[in-house]
């Protein structure tokens, strides 16, 4: 087992399969995440005053969290006033290409789909899969999803910042990830991840949707 922190706590089991949800910096307003935050907080505080006194405490936390989850979610569908560069088809190319780079080389890529302010993807990390050499310090040096994203979201800000012609940063910090459980919990994640273009009203069809991707028939 491997426990990583920023501001987020992130729990990295070895041998586990892992969905990521990550966004483009600025994509949802502070005084709105800071807001749904406070209200997790309590509830979640609340729930750990009642531990020992609820037999199914952890299938509750579970549930909370991913009720606060499907709230952050639906918040970065209806950014409308963010930004949204990845709508930008050569920017969500530069995203995708990326992501499919180091497919087999340091994870199995199983789904994934662009959005215009954020991406979701499903991997399996390479059990042998090592941080990259060249990541010799700060604070992902010894954890595997961690060094992931440092390096799917570190060229990928550069080349995009260039197309645009713009400058500071492209990704929020950090990004959200969820050990899956079982079978049963891919299947629904991938049917999430690949509706999430329909849910947000931009196609009828999810395979109608450019920047959609699964490794399985749907």
């Amino acid at each position: 087992m491997i426990t990583y922190s920023r501001n987020l706590p992130h729990y990295h089991p070895v041998g586990k399969t892992f969905f990521i949800t990550f966004r483009l910096h600025g994509s949802i307003p502070l005084v709105q995440l800071n807001q749904m935050k406070k209200q997790y907080e309590i509830k979640k505080n609340e729930l750990f005053r009642l531990q020992g006194k609820e037999q199914d405490f952890n299938s509750k936390l579970y549930s909370l969290q991913k009720m606060y989850f499907l709230k952050f979610d639906e918040l970065l569908d209806k950014a409308y006033d963010s930004p949204l560069w990845l709508k930008d088809d050569r920017i969500a190319e530069i995203v995708s290409n990326k992501i499919f780079e180091f497919d087999n080389l340091k994870y199995e890529l199983i789904v994934f789909c662009i959005m215009p302010n954020h991406v979701h993807f499903v991997i399996h990390p390479n059990e042998d899969l090592q941080t990259a050499s060249s990541n010799i310090s700060g604070k992902t040096k010894n954890y595997v999803i961690a060094d992931i994203m440092r390096l799917v979201k570190g060229s990928t800000a550069r080349d995009s910042n260039l197309i645009l012609q713009r400058s500071g940063s492209f990704w929020h910090h950090e990004s959200y990830d969820h050990v899956v459980r079982d079978q049963t919990e891919l299947n629904n994640i991938i049917r999430y991840i690949l509706y999430n273009p329909v849910k947000a009203g931009l196609v009828e069809n999810w395979k109608d949707w450019k920047w959609n991707y699964c490794k399985y028939n749907v």
